[in-house]
Parts: structure tokens; C-alpha cells; sequence
């Protein structure tokens, strides 16, 4: 498998979206940035807020797309366009509400799963969805109307512990599937049990 080359972390802009749970990808790269004490810029041209860290050698990208979820693509496409990366040379980060919380899984390629910044970035991309995901699970109110408001809402304390706990996890993991190396980057991560 290729290195990774860009990381995005996909959300909702805006301070009443910060803290909902449809934000966990965000929350995740802004995390890895934070652990660098590294600054976002905002990138125009991109449509998302830039930087830039190594990992492991490696010089990665990291985007925060600036629209809505459902509008990822624009950012995503933009970006890679222009830098002239691969689609299995991007990682999604997204929140997931097949998992529950305290769960992050890595997945190559594959369709949206219902996920609308995922659909958007497949659009964008051509229909080309061979690039990989890393899901934080946020849980799944049990019903589909209620799905809605479950995204948009903050987590209770409880499911927010465990979400930042599957974040921790998900980022020891990074460097491995970064690298390429995604089998063992899959196998650290979805061997842990979630902390409750």
C-alpha cells in the first residue's frame, strides 16, 4: 500500500458544531496537529484550514475542510488536485454510526455507508472511492429518524470519554498505517478493547 499523504478530518465549520459528535474526524486531526503544537492556516483555494507534519519521515498533509460535511468533496478534490495526490494516498478521518462509542476502525476503500461528507468526496473524486477511512465510532440512536439530531449533538460524558479514548487509540496506530503499512495498523487498533 502507498504512503499516506494527506490526512482530513472531516466536520461540520462553525462554534455550535465544534462539540457534536458529527465532528469526531475534525476532532481527530486537530488533536494530531495540537500534539506538534502545530497551527492551521486557512487555505482558500482549498476550501479548509491547512498543515503540515511529519510522521515518521513521512511529510503529510492535514485539511479541515471549511464547509458543510455534505460539501466535503470541494475541499478534499481541491486540495489533492492541486498537490497531485492519489486517492489511495488520502486519509478520511469521520465519525461512524455502525460503530459504537469507543470503537475506530481503519477500512481501504469501499462505498459511503450512508456517510454524507464520505458520498460528497466520492462524487468529487470522479466516483474513484479507493481511498482509505479511519471511523470513530460515535453509536447509533436506534432509530433512523432520530439520526439526525444524534450527529448534531454533543455526547454525553460517558460516550464522550470512550470517543476520546478511540481517538488516543486510532492515533498510536496513525504512524503505522501512514507509512503504508495498513494490515498492522489495523491489527493494533481493532485489538483494543474500548475503556469504559
Amino acid at each position: 500500500m502507498s504512503c499516506i499523504s494527506l490526512i482530513v478530518g472531516l466536520g461540520n465549520p462553525g462554534a455550535e458544531y465544534q462539540s457534536t459528535r458529527h465532528n469526531a474526524g475534525a476532532w481527530l486531526v486537530e488533536r494530531l496537529a495540537a500534539c506538534r503544537n502545530l497551527t492551521f492556516q486557512t487555505e482558500k483555494k482549498f476550501f479548509g484550514l491547512g498543515a503540515r507534519i511529519d510522521i515518521d519521515g513521512i511529510d503529510v498533509r492535514l485539511l479541515l475542510p471549511t464547509t458543510y460535511m455534505n460539501r466535503s468533496g470541494q475541499s478534499v478534490a481541491a486540495m489533492a488536485s492541486y498537490f497531485q495526490i492519489p486517492a489511495d494516498e488520502i486519509l478520511i478521518v469521520h465519525d461512524e454510526l455502525d460503530l459504537d462509542a469507543g470503537i475506530a476502525r481503519f477500512k481501504q476503500g469501499g462505498g459511503p455507508g450512508g456517510h454524507n461528507g464520505v458520498k460528497d468526496i466520492i462524487a468529487y473524486l470522479g466516483g474513484d472511492n479507493s481511498f482509505n477511512r479511519l471511523r470513530i465510532g460515535i453509536g447509533h440512536p436506534g432509530d433512523k429518524d432520530r439520526v439526525l439530531g444524534h450527529v448534531l449533538k454533543k455526547a454525553n460524558g460517558e460516550d464522550q470519554k470512550l470517543i476520546d479514548g478511540a481517538i488516543d487509540a486510532a492515533l498510536d496506530a496513525l504512524p503505522l498505517a501512514v507509512r503504508g503499512d495498513f494490515q498492522k495498523a489495523m491489527s493494533q487498533l481493532h485489538t483494543i478493547e474500548p475503556e469504559a
